[in-house]
């Protein structure tokens, strides 16, 4: 949240009965200060009093009916005149995503009035003052249309009086984000985290709610009855709750006060005895192994919670050292602030603070024994430890093909998943089960503060899974944990993100790793770590496969490759993570690059002579196939362009190397190859993997992080890697067939490979060695 605007922002997500004219689409916001007020009273709120974009006071709205927002893409989305409209962009949250990382110079395709227009953002801002009492205005983007396009726009860069930019007349347009979109699609940047000014008063009052200690170390709650100041120090009167143990009022000293929410679990719930039942040496023992970040398990009034140690020290008036928690759920006094200090930050009702030695480890990430139903602690130092005396080499290499029934197939094997990882779970599982492309992140030299990260990717994942072909996941949530620490995101230890968005911060802003992708634009080379796929809106595409998709893409938003990548990473064109464009793609086991490329030697589609002229208004032509760019030599473009239908086309002229001119003779080309290695696939928000292993057509294998779970609350999940050989039978299978097979009916889980799939990756097997 900006640390300037202490509103919260919220969309309607349906229909309300009151005010009946409100849609779902419609904006409204909440003051920082009245949210706060408002989980002081209850736990879990049904409404919260927010006020409409455009009206003045505030309605009480189910909290089921909205959903929340960010600033930015509140500002976005204000920009869009009809609810109905913000509705549909917000469920596309890719492209609102998309559009958050766009940037002024960037260059942008954007829709003027049905027509593709190509620009560069020149303005980003709003294009009126505020109004009314309306905390934000919509964000806009200001295009200076560029080449054929110019003079099809409608400003020069004014709106209403006021320069935003500069161009020539009818050379610039003002749009908002939902009709543009970047000409070389990047990944998603991670998300900034803002402080949390949670506002709360050091004074007490009559009347307000406490909670505080007692001199047997539990922790009680009540009401304040009376201030009292005794030969220099504070006290307060306190009314006990109705179960509390120590009489009906209690005079307290100040510095064991307080002042906050205690969210309780259950009402029958009046204290919280942080005091865990092991034995006292356990705890001790365990209290020395941990520090900030470690998972933890403590005994409340209602049995377990789980959480975070976020700090270590002590408190105002006690001599033990305590541990301040970020608890999984509500079930804290805090934000973070103990006596008006803040020691750290998280959610109003999530911190807790015990005695260090009251903490345990979080008992659902502990190793287990073959039979699945014990449970073993580990020592994550002793683990590491045990790796180097055995002599194990730190780069281990990938599982291969031979290796692959013995060491990855069977429940608990993979990544073990917890509290939305599966993003992670199924990049990391993809990226270094059974290749070796991206191996340069884990070796490459990185500054200091980032060699924590690398050391956990190294020794405690992608070691462990290579080796024994599992890794717990408490080591995910360790990374988790790191990531979030580095300040790219407050919410990586408990939020859903999009693997592209994981992956860029790891490669990027982490490790910074040189961009996977070099694409070609107009003369320049842009840089990309992943590639979204973009279709035209009259693409003729049914039962498409990776290779048409990538090539449509390509022709469309008029890119080449600058270079052969030695790993490409591709977005499946999606309607947002929802809505799947196409109900079947066709894996491409390998993709054909050659015609992608902006340099070298081409061949002549039709003799296989060296070809001198592409055609792009041949490209869509039912005469040619819809696989591959139409190139030909000077000959076969001069007798293809000869028919009537094609005599308008306006071939363009290759950059042929020197030494390749003037030959006769026939070519054979090498054709520059990628091939697949993995596929995440996305269904229902959950993310799971395939991995092609070997070159035989049934040399797959399926990896989900919760592919099971033992126990409820207190339990687990139960990773699973299976062997899925009838993927091979459907790949067999001509289109024809393949577009009759009934999606519920296919064998195994063939049917999410082909139905569910969200990104492909494809690794060169020469270029990886020189990257």
């Amino acid at each position: 949240m900006d640390p300037q605007d202490k509103n919260m922002y919220f969309i309607i997500t349906e229909k309300l009965d009151y005010p009946s004219h409100i849609h779902a689409g419609h904006l409204c916001y909440i003051t920082e200060n009245r949210y706060t007020s408002v989980f002081v009273n209850t736990e879990s709120p049904k409404q919260l009093p927010v006020t409409f974009m455009g009206s003045y006071g505030h309605t009480n709205v189910k909290v089921v009916c909205m959903e929340s927002v960010s600033k930015k893409e509140a500002e976005l989305l204000q920009a869009l005149e009809e609810d109905s409209e913000r509705m549909k962009w917000f469920n596309e949250r890719q492209t609102l995503k998309t559009a958050l990382d766009l940037t002024v110079n960037t260059p942008v395709i954007v829709d003027g009035e049905g027509e593709k227009l190509r620009g560069i953002v020149r303005h980003i801002g709003k294009l009126t003052d505020l109004k009314g009492s309306d905390p934000i205005s919509g964000m806009f983007f200001g295009i200076e249309l560029q080449g054929s396009d110019k003079g099809k726009g409608n400003t020069d860069g004014t709106f209403r009086f006021n320069t935003l930019f500069s161009c020539k007349k009818d050379c610039g347009l003002f749009a908002p984000f939902s009709r543009v979109r970047p000409v070389v699609p990047r990944s998603l940047l991670p998300s900034v985290p803002q402080p949390t000014t949670q506002a709360q008063t050091d004074h007490l009052s009559l009347g307000d709610r406490v909670t505080f200690f007692s001199e047997d170390d539990h922790l009680y709650h009540g009401v304040v009855i009376d201030l009292e100041e005794n030969e220099g120090q504070q006290f307060v009167h306190i009314s006990m709750d109705e179960n509390g143990k120590i009489g009906d009022t209690v005079k307290v000293p100040l510095d064991c006060v307080a002042k906050g929410e205690v969210l309780l679990e259950e009402p029958g719930l009046e204290y919280m005895n942080v005091d865990s039942p092991l034995e006292e040496s356990k705890m001790n023992a365990h209290s020395m192994d941990f520090s900030v970040n470690s998972l933890v398990e403590v005994t409340l009034g209602a049995g377990s919670s789980y959480g975070t140690i976020r700090w270590i020290g002590n408190l105002p008036g006690r001599e033990e050292t305590m541990a301040g928690l970020e608890l999984e759920e509500m079930k804290g006094v805090s934000d973070g602030t103990f006596k008006g200090q803040r020691l750290f930050s998280c959610l109003p009702g999530r911190a807790l603070f015990v005695k260090l030695r009251s903490c345990r480890p979080d008992s659902r990430f502990q190793k287990q024994s073959t039979n699945h139903n014990e449970m073993t602690p580990t020592n994550e130092g002793a683990e590491r430890e045990m790796v180097h005396s055995v002599g194990k080499l730190e780069n281990i290499a990938p599982i291969s093909t031979e290796q692959v029934n013995q060491v990855l197939i069977g429940r608990m094997k993979g990544i073990q998943g917890h509290c939305n990882s599966c993003y992670m779970d199924a990049a990391l599982f993809s990226l270094f089960s059974c290749s070796s492309v991206l191996d340069s992140l884990l070796f490459k030299s990185t500054e200091p503060r980032d060699a924590p990260i690398q050391n956990t990717l190294l020794y405690d994942i992608v070691n462990p899974l290579r080796s024994t072909g599992f890794v717990e996941g408490r080591h995910i949530m360790k990374l988790r944990q790191q990531l979030q620490k580095h300040g790219y995101s407050n919410s990586f230890t408990t939020d859903e993100k999009d693997p592209e968005e994981f992956l860029t911060v790891i490669m990027h802003h982490i490790l910074a790793l040189e961009p996977l992708l070099k694409l070609s634009t107009g003369g320049k080379v842009q840089e990309s770590y992943c590639y979204q796929i973009f279709l035209d809106q009259n693409h003729s595409l049914v039962l498409p496969t990776v290779q048409q998709l990538l090539e449509h893409s390509f022709h469309t938003a008029a890119l080449k490759l600058a270079e052969v990548p030695s790993c490409l990473i591709l977005q499946m064109p999606r309607f947002g993570k929802k809505f799947k464009m196409f109900d079947k793609i066709i894996p491409s086991l390998r993709l054909d690059i050659t015609d992608l490329l902006s340099e070298g030697p081409q061949e002549c589609m039709l003799c296989g002579q060296l070809a001198l002229e592409e055609c792009t208004d041949c490209f869509k032509d039912s005469v040619f196939s819809q696989t591959g760019f139409k190139l030909f030599c000077k000959m076969c473009s001069s007798q293809v362009h000869a028919h009537p239908q094609r005599k308008s086309h306006r071939p363009n002229t290759l950059e042929v190397p020197e030494g390749f001119l003037g030959r006769t003779a026939p070519h054979v080309l090498a054709r520059d190859k990628l091939e697949l290695f993995a596929v995440l696939c996305i269904e229902t928000s959950h993310y799971v993997s395939f991995i092609k292993h070997g070159p035989n057509s049934q040399d797959w294998i399926f990896f989900d992080s919760m592919a099971d779970r033992q126990g409820e609350k207190d339990g687990f999940n139960i990773p699973q890697v299976q062997a899925c050989p009838e993927v091979g039978v459907y790949l067999d299978m001509s289109p024809v067939e393949l577009a009759n097979q009934v999606p519920r009916d296919m064998k195994g889980v063939a049917k999410r490979l082909f139905c569910d799939a969200y990104m492909y990756l494809y690794q060169s097997t020469s270029m990886c060695l020189y990257r």
